[in-house]
């Protein structure tokens, strides 16, 4: 199926590793121009290697300065932009609300919310030239359920919805649709240390937590990366001209999270 994204200028968050970097190859095997910021600096550096059409920069998204150094690269590098995929968050701390660190908490807001605000709002302006102009934001199976002992990431991940939803209505008369994905638990290191710390928490193995994880799912098992890829490239296509202020489950119909 020809996507029709040959050129899209794509710039995408957290994208020299894990998901980022899977949505980035799927972008660049559509024929997609695609530029990822990162913290990781070593992970930068391999992008020649994991991707080596993709070109990046140097971005905590947290930081508003570091933000509008990204757009400027972006823009200068792509010739413009048509795609930004809000894919940069953290996990947080883990523990009872009246146990968290207040500044761990606004550590992960700042990353997993704010950082979209910051990264969207300076995109606007330059989405607003394109015809086919998308934004993708990252929320999480968290952001649809209550989440005991994860409050900072579940406040952020619910705030993305929202954002979402108005960036949809603000922004769709200038043609620019917005839209969320909320992946369940995504097979790979980060969701391993998630599963591990609160099997911690609850002094059970890893193991039990895991099976804990796994067991609101009506299908039973983790979420292979390239499906969230592959959704987040169809919603930057033509094809998905008409879908916008959606949240996307891809959680192997998740009930409830544990």
């Amino acid at each position: 199926m020809d996507l029709g994204i040959n050129g899209l200028r794509v710039l995408i968050t957290a994208g020299a590793g894990g998901i980022g970097l899977v949505t980035a190859n799927a972008f660049l095997a559509e024929g997609a121009k695609v530029h990822v910021c990162d913290i990781d600096q070593e992970a930068l550096a391999n992008l020649a290697i994991n991707a080596p059409s993709a070109t990046g920069s140097l971005c905590d998204v947290s930081e508003r300065d570091q933000v509008a150094r990204l757009i400027d690269e972006a823009v200068a590098t792509l010739g413009g932009l048509d795609c930004l995929v809000n894919n940069a968050g953290i996990a947080g701390p883990t523990g009872r609300v009246d146990e968290i660190d207040p500044e761990e908490w606004d550590r992960c807001l700042d990353i997993t919310i704010t950082g979209q605000f910051n990264c969207a709002r300076l995109a606007i302006p330059h989405l607003k030239a394109s015809s086919n102009a998308s934004i993708t934001n990252y929320s999480s199976s968290a952001g649809k359920f209550g989440f005991p002992l994860r409050s900072p990431y579940a406040a952020a991940k619910w705030g993305v919805i929202g954002f979402t939803k108005t960036l949809a209505m603000e922004l769709g008369p200038n043609g620019i649709r917005c839209n969320a994905i909320q992946p369940g638990p995504v097979d790979g290191a980060r969701i391993r240390a998630v599963i591990d710390a609160k099997a911690r928490a609850a002094n059970i193995s890893f193991e039990e937590m895991q099976d804990r994880v796994l067991a609101n799912q009506s299908i039973k098992q983790l979420i292979p990366p390239e499906q969230l890829a592959n959704l987040t490239v169809y919603l930057a296509s033509p094809r998905a001209s008409l879908i916008s202020g959606q949240e996307l489950a891809v959680d192997g119909d998740m009930q409830c999270l544990a």
